[in-house]
């Protein structure tokens, strides 16, 4: 098998492929530890609303919740991602850009792929458990959107409303995980979590649209089209109104209120440079997702502060 097995489009030149051990590659690379923007984008949803609840208690937050959240960020997304390698192994390898992953190119088995899955699992669960229950019981309803968000794209032109609810669960997550329930300001944050995932996935898709075309895979890209960039900044506005709102329902003051401008202007720029045909940008501009959020994340902890 060849050096480059296994490697995906968008994830070549990483740290798997030139140190990782030949056998450790392929698991590495089902949990997406190779291009781990990913689990950079769940994680920022858990570590918006641990802000939020240092802001609303006028401190910096609980820094081993933010340790927890990182930790079980990573390896939940891995054993979705795992999941989602499962039950897409066919249609994965179907389009250029995925058919090199472990699974559809043979260099796991479905039995190898399923146990790395539960391993991945276990340390998320044995990260969940310590918190209190509360937000112990919230993580595991999560596991039922987790689970039908794979076949979403066979049934409808909206799988990114199922990844939003995936992907945005941390929202949820934070706010008790301090109080020990759930109050508004998360579930506010929890819709502009979701509309602002149904934005970026939505470039991101672009990525793959001749190919889910062909196969019968749907998608927001598909969808809009052309309209792309009016209903990215559509659902880039939706989201920066709920979060601002999520956001002074918290006690966020004027830290916070240059954060969630900084916040946005990344967002706006993005919807400014967006080019649909041209996959190599549009995956820039998803992946800058992440600096967007760690923007909005030191705001609230300065704010939490000053």
């Amino acid at each position: 098998m060849s050096e480059s097995a296994g490697r995906v489009a968008d994830a070549t030149g990483n740290w798997v492929d030139s140190l990782a051990p030949s056998f450790a590659r392929p698991y590495l690379r089902l949990a997406r530890l190779d291009r781990p923007i990913g689990s950079w984008l769940l994680l920022m949803p858990c570590w918006w609303s641990v802000g939020l609840a240092g802001m609303h208690n006028d401190r910096f937050p609980n820094l081993w919740h933010i340790v927890l959240f990182f930790v079980g960020a990573f390896a939940m997304r891995g054993a979705g991602c795992t999941w989602n390698d499962l039950v897409d192994r066919d249609l994965d390898g179907r389009v250029e850009r995925t058919r090199s992953r472990p699974i559809p190119s043979g260099q796991v088995t479905v039995m190898q792929a399923t146990m790395f899955m539960v391993a991945q699992a276990l340390i998320g669960f044995l990260v969940l458990i310590q918190f209190n229950r509360f937000t112990v019981a919230t993580g595991i309803a999560s596991l039922l959107v987790v689970v039908i968000y794979p076949f979403m794209k066979r049934i409808t032109y909206w799988p990114q409303i199922f990844l939003g609810l995936a992907f945005s669960w941390g929202a949820l997550m934070g706010w008790p995980a301090a109080f020990g329930r759930l109050d508004w300001p998360a579930i506010v944050l929890y819709i502009g979590s979701i509309l602002w995932v149904i934005g970026y996935d939505t470039i991101y898709a672009h990525q793959d649209r001749d190919d889910d075309l062909l196969i019968g895979i749907k998608s927001t890209a598909l969808l809009f089209g052309e309209r792309t960039p009016t209903m990215l900044a559509t659902f880039y506005a939706g989201a920066i109104v709920f979060i601002a709102a999520a956001g002074f329902m918290a006690g966020g003051g004027i830290i916070f209120t240059i954060g969630i401008v900084a916040f946005s202007a990344h967002l706006a720029w993005q919807v400014s440079r967006l080019d649909i045909d041209d996959p190599a940008h549009c995956l820039v501009l998803f992946k800058s997702n992440r600096d967007a959020g760690l923007i909005l994340f030191a705001a609230m902890l300065v704010d939490a502060v000053v």
